[in-house]
């Protein structure tokens, strides 16, 4: 019970942080920059939001799934390697006209290089239990 409420936390927690970073709020933080504390603010509720996945899906908090702890490893990284093309299709509509000025000038970036992750995973898992598999 107590791990599903920590899971809830951090994806109230990320949620929250998320709303606020593309917000007009603006809050100087200790370096006196509004924006740079709110990509800040942005990237604790990214690091929020995976860690809640991660504890919900796996049961147990960590960082980086190993591939024993995948029930169906040739499907489930057919998943990931879908949400990351997605999120590189989101972030070429943020490059669209309508979102600039809209959305944090280094969303983009951001969200490039969890696709990119996310894609990198996949592909390594779906290596190993294929062609890099040692079992014949």
């Amino acid at each position: 019970m107590r791990a599903k409420r920590e899971v809830q936390t951090l994806a109230i927690f990320g949620v929250a942080s998320l709303i606020f970073s593309f917000s007009e709020i603006e809050i100087g933080g200790p370096w006196d920059s509004p924006s740079f504390t709110r990509g800040v603010v942005g990237l604790l509720g990214l690091a929020c939001l995976y860690f809640a996945w991660f504890g919900y899906t796996f049961g147990k908090f960590g960082v980086v799934p190993s591939q024993s702890m995948w029930k169906n490893p040739k499907k489930s990284s057919g998943f990931v390697i879908l949400f990351g093309c997605v999120l590189l299709l989101v972030t070429q509509l943020f490059q669209s006209s309508y979102f600039i000025g809209k959305v944090p000038e280094p969303a983009g970036l951001l969200l490039t290089f969890i696709a990119c992750l996310a894609i990198l995973n996949a592909l390594y898992v779906q290596l190993s239990i294929g062609i890099l598999s040692e079992e014949e």
